[in-house]
């Protein structure tokens, strides 16, 4: 069933007609007639129903750096909008003729939580899905299975076979690696291989049903195509892109917002150059399958799947705090003063060659192809692919995509990567120059910060290394005890700070354990 378009209302004699009288009659009969489904497009989402309507206005973009929306979108019925829909697609009469039944009533209807009769709706989506069973929602619709609903697109895709040729398999590979990506200036083919990852993510997380990390797509240079990565993977399942705030109230509020959506991609796009990602939100975020907050404007609590691909894009970024083992790098570097001037590409104007509904269609069918034939065959996973704590399910499902069709080099440049934690290079540099200092001995934050002040000369022991305040000033023995105890225990490359209490002071002593490889 699909969303009747304003101005195909039913004629008065095809609307059913739903008859009323005093209040808990009304409230009886319009509850019924809901959970009948007597407005068309109407679901259940936890405990509240909803409507799926067309939204009037919404144009094509015209930058890949722009908001995606999707053409549909679902309301939480409220009285008023009860009211419209009972008014367009029913009667309502009592012994006095059609009336509209008042707002109390229509609160009383919708005070329930329990709507056996309505589907449940979890997302609308823009883009065919792996089912967790491994085929392929490629219907446009309502999908009981998944309970998505997918919308369709300008340029409507035509069914791709769930066993693909082998010459089907041949031209998307071909066209995914030697025509769509074949120019983007990559730093190794670890970063084509990350993106790839990225790009199938969205698509098959209904059947990994795994938690995928941040991704950061980085380039030395503006004009690299940076945003034009990003925005392949977010005009095919829609986009929201954000302005990066080191203000972690502010980001959590962004976050919760962008999780009403139905997006399935959502991008920090081009935060300042040299910027660090520290952020602890963030890294709850990527790390936890739901997210918990107040919804704006209320006191009531909001639980959404954290079901959405979470990217920045900017130049020389850096990763800093536990940013730096929740991240997949994409880096880019054009290795020429004016990236933008280059020619002679396999698709001129890149840029908004994606941007036409016609060629995104065109992508999604070559890489929906190779997924499917991933699945026809077992949908393999990898056996070589790192540790990654919580996204290690992640990297075996799209490792094991990579390795069927060829990919070399998926996560080949995670070394690298933590190699941009500043935070993470700023304490190990810290650590060695401490053993160097003072080797095995035991020290006091208060002893330490001593051995801060500069010599009778004007020189620094510590070579610009010790901890300092957001001024520049070392810290004070107490604010450095707090940031030492934070640090015992964790390794920096080769170097690990351990601790023991003083028995008779209950102070802790300090030194630096340094294990050459």
């Amino acid at each position: 069933m699909h969303p009747v378009p304003t101005g195909d209302q039913p004629s008065q004699a095809d609307r059913p007609t739903i008859r009323v009288g005093a209040d808990p009659e009304t409230i009886r009969a319009l509850t019924g007639a809901l959970d009948t489904r007597v407005i068309p497009d109407t679901y259940v989402t936890d405990g509240a129903p909803v409507v799926i309507e067309a939204v009037s206005g919404s144009g094509d973009v015209t930058s890949g750096d722009e908001d995606v929306a999707l053409p549909l979108t679902v309301s939480v019925l409220r009285p008023p909008l009860l009211a419209s829909l009972l008014a367009e697609h029913t009667t309502v009469i009592s012994d006095k003729g059609e009336e509209s039944p008042k707002r109390e009533v229509l609160a009383a209807v919708l005070a329930r939580q329990a709507w056996p009769g309505l589907p449940p709706l979890r997302r609308i989506i823009s883009t065919p899905v792996l089912r967790p069973n491994g085929t392929l929602l490629q219907v446009p619709g309502y999908d009981p299975a998944t309970g998505f609903y997918l919308t369709t697109t300008a340029t409507p895709l035509q069914p791709v076979p769930e066993t693909p040729t082998t010459e089907q398999v041949n031209d998307a590979h071909r066209f995914l690696l030697d025509k769509f990506l074949a120019d983007f200036p990559w730093r190794e083919e670890a970063d084509r291989a990350n993106y790839i990852a990225l790009l199938i993510t969205p698509i098959i997380r209904p059947f990994t049903r795994a938690l995928s990390p941040f991704a950061i797509v980085d380039a030395t240079m503006p004009g690299s195509g940076k945003t034009i990565l990003t925005s392949c993977v977010g005009l095919l399942v829609g986009q929201r892109v954000l302005t990066w705030t080191d203000s972690e109230e502010e980001l959590r509020k962004s976050i919760t917002t962008v999780l009403a959506d139905s997006v399935g991609a959502v991008v920090f796009d081009n935060l300042v150059e040299g910027h660090t990602v520290n952020s602890a939100v963030l890294a709850r975020l990527v790390t936890e399958r739901t997210w918990a907050d107040r919804r704006l404007g209320t006191n009531s609590a909001a639980v959404y799947d954290n079901d959405r691909l979470w990217l920045a894009t900017g130049n020389n970024i850096h990763t800093g705090g536990d940013m730096a083992s929740r991240t997949v790098w994409v880096r880019l570097d054009p290795n020429c003063p004016r990236p933008e001037a280059r020619t002679g590409f396999t698709i001129p104007n890149l840029d908004s060659w994606i941007l036409d509904p016609a060629n995104r269609a065109e992508v999604l069918r070559h890489v929906l192809t190779l997924i499917l034939d991933w699945t026809a065959h077992g949908a393999p996973l990898s056996d070589a692919v790192p540790e990654m704590r919580q996204f290690t399910r992640w990297a075996r499902y799209v490792g094991g995509f990579l390795e069927h069709h060829g990919i070399p080099g998926f996560l080949a440049n995670a070394d690298a990567g933590r190699e941009l934690d500043e935070e993470g290079g700023e304490w190990r540099a810290f650590l060695l120059r401490w053993r160097t200092l003072h080797g095995d001995t035991r020290l006091t934050a208060a002893e330490l910060r001593q051995t801060a002040e500069l010599d009778p000369f004007g020189n620094d022991p510590w070579q610009g290394t010790f901890p300092t305040t957001s001024r520049g000033q070392p810290l004070t023995p107490r604010a450095l005890g707090k940031r030492l105890s934070g640090q015992k225990g964790r390794w920096r490359g080769d170097v690990v700070l351990r601790a023991e209490i003083d028995s008779h002071t209950k102070i802790n002593h300090f030194w630096v354990h340094h294990q050459p490889a």
